[in-house]
């Protein structure tokens, strides 16, 4: 039996497979050159490596924007890092986006920059970027932007207080500040040095507040609404919508998804437990010996 002969568009899309298998080859190989914080997701099947899951990147994204109207506004990510957020940001629907680093761009290990460049390469994304630390950060300097994002960075800043306010300056309509806590259990506004590496073994984490102090802080730089958001990460992060105007709010946040005080999640926790323990007792005793019931 003869060997079907091949048409010139059959042949043209062989080289084309042969091209793409070559070039996704080549940035995969460029992609493990490098440490990685977010998981991007490259396309043809290629994320990057990142120590924040994607699913946990994209649950964050998703409780960052999806109440938030991005649509001819524009975005400052600082602290952007590999650049997820960034790219989120435009993927969604912003104008413009200006991701900036200092820390992680500059560091020889973290090599922030190089791996920035490579993901908004892959993607073809239209993202700005430019290297400057916090403290140079001013209107005069880099204009203000309707949306500013500050995920992960107020704790790392030894001068927390001041970074804060030079952040806030920027921000027209929305800040979002993504923030570790502490002191959770005290019912005045509070914050909490560590002076070594007593957070996450890490001597680059200086400060955490409570939910209280963030939101004492942040109206007094002039926001008028705050929305604190639980963290998929678990109790002792969230997620702070600053506002000084809602004009780009969908809709407000949910009651379901509001941080509840510590004692309130506690509660719930245990009465969880509880249920569990319960419903424990009716297992069959393999069952409850492979769980530890």
């Amino acid at each position: 039996m003869s060997r079907p002969e091949l048409t010139r568009e059959m042949l043209d899309h062989i080289r084309q497979n042969e091209v793409h298998r070559s070039v996704n080859s080549d940035l995969q190989a460029q992609v493990a050159r490098f440490p990685w914080h977010h998981s991007i997701d490259l396309g043809n099947g290629l994320v990057t490596p990142g120590g924040k899951s994607l699913p946990l990147c994209r649950e964050e994204a998703n409780l960052y924007f999806e109440r938030v109207t991005l649509n001819g506004l524009s975005v400052l990510d600082i602290g952007a890092w590999n650049g997820f957020f960034s790219f989120e940001a435009k993927r969604r629907g912003a104008a413009r986006v200006l991701a900036t680093d200092s820390y992680c761009w500059a560091h020889p290990k973290l090599r922030g920059r190089e791996t920035f460049d490579l993901a908004r390469s892959a993607l073809g994304a239209d993202v700005e970027a430019r290297e400057i630390d916090v403290t140079d950060l001013a209107p005069k300097g880099i204009g203000t932007f309707d949306i500013v994002l500050y995920l992960g960075v107020f704790y790392h800043r030894y001068d927390a207080i001041e970074a804060l306010a030079k952040v806030a300056a920027l921000a027209k309509q929305l800040l979002i500040v993504e923030t570790h806590l502490d002191l959770r259990d005290l019912e005045v506004p509070a914050m909490i040095f560590y002076p070594g590496q007593e957070l996450a073994n890490d001597g680059s984490n200086w400060w955490a507040t409570n939910e209280k102090c963030m939101i004492a802080l942040l109206l007094g730089h002039g926001f008028t609404e705050i929305e604190v958001t639980t963290h998929p990460g678990g109790n002792n992060r969230a997620i702070f919508h600053a506002w000084r105007s809602t004009a780009a709010r969908k809709m407000p946040l949910s009651e379901q998804k509001k941080l509840k005080p510590i004692a309130v999640t506690r509660q719930l926790e245990r009465e969880k437990s509880n249920a569990l323990w319960k419903l424990a007792r009716y297992l069959p005793a393999p069952l409850r010996r492979i769980f530890q019931l």
